[in-house]
């Protein structure tokens, strides 16, 4: 695939970049290895300054940078300046908490004086997706820099700015020209960059088929691996919910960044008693979404990144539709320029079709009956993804009891799920192993040592 900027709302090349040779390759890994050196030395307070630097760089400009991920991917402008903004947040996050999470922790043996210390390991290879151009590497980032490691990108080929831009933040930042380097090169060249003896461990955040490449070279080198995949999440709403607020929620959580995103919510799953109910309002719902160019403010669903994706959507629709399923509204590519598809909702999903067992991309919601509470569970259990669950009742010590039977990473009750620099974040099963953000995340990368003193 050719490293190029697409406007998915227009169809129109932006901008071509040249893809790096495997000698430019090795020679920053190199580089990168060698500000690895020099880096690893540096106090915390060092650390913290230059990447508040980047914090506020992020907010200084957030509109500019929003404007290169609508441009790139096609998330509404809104949604694109949130992105940016987060990302300040979580180099706020780790700025401020770095230093105390990684302290020494001592521990009482039969040792005059024992203790766990937290090192940096070296080059970390990240491999990132084009739906949160930004987000999805800061949030490996700032942890991964505040540990003491250096990181090298290579990001989805579509969003070649965004990548360009993410080394700009961090250099103007003050850190060292190599500390965070992007590689313009394409997945071909990806086992070559982990076979590499500089670089150290690899987090991956993609598609299930990519994390498995990447995760057997991993394994074949013996070199630790993080995998963030895909997700197929539940939205269970119990009788007892607040239905108004389910379905307003469920809209946004099916459409967020135009219903690209691992952890929107794609299977709504409604007890029978109130099926009916919540059916009514979430298609008059979703059928008022403003779809539109997504540079202006007041639209809330732009297009599918690429033509591509546009494409194997509308097939899963129509193979699911031939397996059963009933199209509610939508169902359909927008006939404008661009690759727009219509906010979709699906019925009478049965097991066996894409809208059921496999992950929709897009704007497409499959809404499923459930018997009861315990159907419920069961249903949204029956996946091979685990990466996080909605759940909707007025009973808050039931959906505690609930949260611990449902296979997933994460739980939000009464709540869309979406990552928080407090929490960890990751999945189960074929949604991935391994955490990102909060303590856990920052110590995924890190040689968690044990010191002994007789």
């Amino acid at each position: 695939m050719a490293i190029q900027t697409i406007n998915p709302a227009s169809g129109k090349i932006e901008k071509t970049f040249p893809e790096l040779t495997i000698i430019e390759v090795k020679e920053s890994i190199e580089k990168a290895h060698n500000a690895f050196l020099k880096w690893r030395e540096t106090d915390f307070s060092t650390r913290s300054k230059l990447m508040k630097n980047a914090a506020e760089i992020l907010k200084a400009r957030k509109e500019h940078y929003g404007k290169i991920l609508t441009l790139e991917m096609g998330k509404p402008i809104t949604q694109a300046i949130a992105e940016v903004e987060k990302c300040a947040w979580v180099c706020d996050y780790y700025a401020d908490n770095a230093e105390k999470i990684l302290s020494e922790e001592i521990v009482q043996t039969d040792a005059s004086e024992s203790f766990v210390r937290f090192d940096p390991i070296g080059v970390v290879l990240a491999v990132m997706p084009w739906n949160f151009p930004f987000w999805q590497v800061f949030r490996f980032a700032a942890p991964a820099l505040m540990a003491g490691n250096v990181g090298i990108l290579k990001h989805a080929s579509n969003v070649p700015m965004s990548a360009l831009a993410i080394e700009e933040i961090f250099t103007k930042a003050g850190f060292s020209q190599n500390a965070f380097k992007t590689l313009l090169v394409g997945s071909s060249l990806v086992k070559n960059i982990i076979d590499h003896p500089k670089v150290k461990a690899v987090t991956l955040t993609g598609s299930e088929p990519a994390g498995k490449q990447v995760a057997q070279a991993c394994g074949a080198k013996l070199k630790k691996s993080l995998m963030e995949l895909g997700g197929s999440d539940p939205f269970i709403v119990l009788e007892d919910a607040n239905i108004d607020e389910a379905v307003k929620t469920a809209v946004t959580a099916r459409i967020i960044n135009n219903g690209q995103s691992c952890i929107a919510a794609k299977r709504f799953i409604v007890v029978e008693k109130i099926y009916d109910q919540f059916e009514k309002k979430f298609v008059d719902t979703m059928t008022k979404v403003k779809i539109g160019d997504p540079m202006k403010k007041e639209t809330e669903l732009g297009p599918i990144a690429r033509e591509d994706l546009l494409n194997e959507l509308d097939e899963q629709v129509k193979r699911s539709v031939a397996k059963g399923a009933l199209v509610l509204c939508g169902g359909n590519r927008i006939q404008r320029e661009g690759y727009f598809y219509e906010p979709t909702i699906l019925s009478n999903v049965l097991p066996g079709s894409p809208a059921y067992d496999d992950e929709l991309f897009g704007p497409v919601a499959s809404l499923i009956k459930a018997k009861d509470e315990e159907d419920a569970i069961r249903i949204a259990n029956d996946s091979q993804f685990g990466l996080g669950a909605s759940l909707w009742t007025s009973n808050k010590e039931k959906a505690k009891e609930i949260a611990g039977k449902i296979e997933s990473g994460s739980v939000f009750i009464n709540g869309m799920v979406k990552s928080d620099p407090r929490l960890p974040f990751g999945g189960i099963k074929n949604s991935g192993y391994g955490r990102e953000l909060s303590h856990y995340g920052i110590k995924e990368f890190v040689n968690i040592k044990t010191v002994w003193i007789k």
